[in-house]
């Protein structure tokens, strides 16, 4: 705008100063008329004058050296030196300079260097060595300079005073031809006859004096026409008319003319002297008119530019605070909507999401901007802005129902898995038949897996899971909750964790973030192949490192998943593709836990969880014996729709959910456990075991463990077939302790007939 306005401001004043100097260049054209003539016109005519009658002289005293004397033509030449010498002065000045144009001071030059020819040519006169011709033709190269200058004056700007200095000028080149007849007639008087030359010459002279006149006079100005009307009628012009005509007309070569010098002469100066005064009063009557035209050009520049600068000035001011005023508008507007796209709109998007009520009048003041366009503009602004804050405010209400929907929906589902739950555990305490069992099992592993489903969608609606702990669980109890939540978990190798725990706010987003992460392992990697989950103490805290051997993320997509876990856009339900990613995202978020992809040295991806040092319990202190397995959800507080008690004390009989991990754990096999070096390998199951661990179990070519009766006693009852107890051991147990090992030995024998004589079914099947 300010570029535009400045462009048009230039753009008039450019065209103002234009305007000025064209009517200026006028005005001064027709002011330089004068100095023309005072510096120019006026020393070159008394200049042609001297000339002319140098010329005569001169002729004469070539014809008859007798008539003039000496001393006469010395003293005009004094004149006529002196009418040069004044001509320099005046046309060599610093005001002629100034006005006139490059052709003029051309000719002036020229002038100049015709007169300094002058001295050689009368040298000659005066030594003889030139005829009459020859000396005519010094002088009148020298005055044809003189008249080339008047021309150049007669190129003035105001056509009708240019026009009228070009007649002026062709009256007096008229006069000058009459004069160049006065010399040559001036010799043959003095010589006392024609040659042919001569009078082919004068004929010539009078042919071309007459045109030049007649066309000169028909364009003089009308106020000068009445003289020449009484020049041209006057009876020496008309005497001199005539002789011209007879000399002409008649055989004069090599014969005495028949007029006399006084005869010519008593016509010829007075028709000089009378074309003389009409040129000069018609010269100063056009100087007169020029001067006059000129200060009126000039009055009329001062007006004009003055007007015209006012007007200029006055525009200036009147857009500059236009565009001010402009500028100011739209820099408002400008602001407004910078304002309302980066601070605005994403603070009422901030504070949907955090639940608090916008109102729409408030955040979107209307602009005051005028009832001008930019008025109109910044009124279409309003309605802009208040429709875009607006829609911005559905839109989140709208993310919030659809939030509070998935919420809903999940809470339901949860409520619904947890009921399936305890009544698969009613089931199954019922059921004796091992193919029976292992199909309840399988659809209670289907149901873990649906509420951790259900979990995310409490997740992605922005709500935490219901599911927490109150105690600190071991790391690799957590690591077995996780890996109970996912269906090939048989894949699964789990190295050695350590003597870590972990903090019991934590552990149901940290199983459920494993889960995700070890389910997606075991999903892009082929069936073949096994998953290793192991952990170790860091710096910063605690390290989980899986790793499967799968094709791999192309460095492209691990950065992309990288940013996406590390920075978690706002859930958009048109971004499914990985919506597993966004769930670690959040429950990494919640906690400070962070979580990277890498390449893995065998051609998968291993994802490395840290776990912050306040949410990880070194050695065992502070450890839960009764939640020695995170997947057995005894002690947690349960989502809605499920009961709550107190934990359960140690020793206690193992709940429903206890005893069904253990029994699908027996059924379908469990994940391997890599023993740490010089350590005791740690169980899968939650119950006590026998310190002595079982032989290495052979597999099916499935992967199926076969099951060998009796692998699983201890010592005792293998080398007898009824345990003998020590007296003091009896006698120290109480009736409470002995019922429960009794209780113990009781399902833990019937569990391992039925479970015995089906596996060596399913042995045979495959053999």
């Amino acid at each position: 705008m300010r570029t535009k306005v400045t462009a048009v401001l230039v753009s008039l004043a450019a065209l103002w100063a234009f305007a000025a100097w064209v009517t200026l260049r006028d005005g001064l054209n027709l002011a330089w008329v004068a100095v023309y003539n005072k510096a120019v016109a006026e020393p070159s005519d008394t200049l042609l004058l001297e000339l002319q009658q140098e010329r005569r002289l001169s002729v004469v005293r070539l014809a008859a050296p007798g008539l003039v004397k000496r001393d006469t033509l010395a003293a005009q030449r004094a004149r006529t030196d002196s009418a040069i010498a004044n001509f320099r002065r005046l046309a060599n000045g610093s005001d002629v300079r100034l006005a006139a144009s490059d052709e003029l001071r051309q000719r002036i030059s020229e002038s100049f260097l015709r007169l300094d020819q002058l001295g050689p040519g009368r040298d000659a006169i005066d030594a003889g060595h030139v005829d009459r011709a020859r000396a005519v033709a010094i002088f009148t190269a020298a005055i044809d300079s003189l008249f080339k200058n008047y021309n150049s004056l007669a190129t003035l700007d105001d056509e009708q005073i240019a026009k009228d200095t070009r007649s002026l000028i062709g009256v007096n080149w008229s006069r000058e031809l009459l004069s160049q007849e006065d010399a040559l007639l001036a010799g043959v008087f003095a010589a006392g006859q024609f040659t042919e030359p001569e009078h082919r010459h004068f004929t010539e002279l009078v042919g071309i004096r007459r045109y030049v006149l007649e066309t000169a006079v028909a364009n003089l100005p009308e106020g000068n026409k009445p003289a020449y009307s009484d020049w041209s009628s006057s009876a020496q012009v008309v005497a001199l008319t005539g002789m011209e005509d007879e000399l002409a007309q008649s055989k004069q070569s090599g014969r005495r003319p028949f007029l006399t010098a006084i005869q010519w002469q008593g016509v010829s100066e007075p028709a000089l002297a009378g074309l003389k005064k009409i040129v000069t009063e018609a010269g100063d009557d056009v100087v007169g008119r020029a001067s006059a035209v000129a200060a009126g050009v000039i009055i009329r520049l001062v007006l004009a530019g003055v007007l015209g600068l006012v007007a200029v000035v006055a525009s200036v001011i009147l857009s500059v605070s236009t565009a001010r005023a402009l500028v100011r508008q739209l820099e408002r507007l400008r602001a407004a909507a910078l304002e309302l796209a980066n601070e605005r709109l994403p603070g009422v998007v901030a504070r949907l999401a955090q639940g608090e009520k916008v109102d729409v009048k408030a955040e979107a003041p209307p602009l005051a901007v005028g009832d001008d366009l930019i008025g109109q503009l910044g009124a279409a602004f309003n309605t802009v802005q208040e429709t875009a804050i607006r829609t911005a405010v559905e839109e989140a209400q709208l993310r919030q129902s659809i939030r509070d929907i998935l919420l809903s929906l999940a809470r339901r589902t949860q409520s619904l898995v947890h009921r399936q739950l305890t009544l698969l555990d009613v089931m199954e305490r019922r059921e004796s038949d091992p193919a029976e069992l292992k199909d309840l099992f399988r659809i209670d592993h289907l149901a873990t897996r649906m509420r951790r489903n259900a979990e995310n969608l409490i997740v992605l609606s922005g709500a935490s899971p219901a599911r927490s702990w109150r105690r600190s669980v071991p790391m690799v109890n957590v690591v077995r909750g996780a890996l109970a939540e996912v269906e090939d978990y048989t894949r699964v190798s789990v190295l050695p964790m350590g003597q870590v725990g972990l903090g019991g706010r934590a552990v149901g987003d940290v199983i459920h973030l494993l889960a995700e992460l070890i389910e997606n392992a075991v999903s892009f990697s082929p069936p073949y192949t096994s998953v290793q989950v192991g952990g170790q103490v860091v710096a910063s805290g605690y390290a989980i490192e899986i790793e499967d051997r799968g094709l791999g993320m192309t460095p492209e997509d691990l950065k992309a998943s990288n940013e996406r876990i590390a920075n978690p856009p706002e859930f958009n339900l048109s971004s499914t593709a990985r919506l597993g990613l966004y769930v670690v995202s959040r429950l990494a978020e919640r906690h400070g836990i962070r979580v990277a992809l890498k390449a893995s040295p065998y051609g998968g991806t291993t994802a490395v969880v840290f776990i912050p040092r306040e949410l990880v319990i070194q050695g065992d202190d502070g450890l839960s014996d009764q939640e020695t397995d995170p997947a057995l959800r005894r002690g947690a507080r349960r989502g809605p729709g499920e009961e709550t008690g107190p934990a359960p004390e140690r020793g206690a009989r193992r709940g429903p959910e206890q005893e069904r991990s253990a029994r699908r754990i027996a059924l379908v096999g469990a994940p391997r456990v890599v023993p740490e070096p010089a350590q005791e390998v740690v169980p899968v199951q939650s119950v006590p075991e026998p310190p002595t661990p079982p032989p290495p179990a052979s597999f099916t070519p499935s992967g199926l463990p076969f099951r060998v009766p009796q692998a699983s006693l201890p010592p005792e009852l293998a080398e007898n077939s009824s345990p003998v107890h020590d007296d003091d051991d009896t006698e120290d147990r109480s009736p409470d302790d002995i019922r429960k090992i009794m209780g113990s030995f009781q399902s833990g024998t019937r569990r391992g007939r039925s479970e015995a004589a089906r596996l060596v079914g399913e042995g045979e099947d495959d053999q």
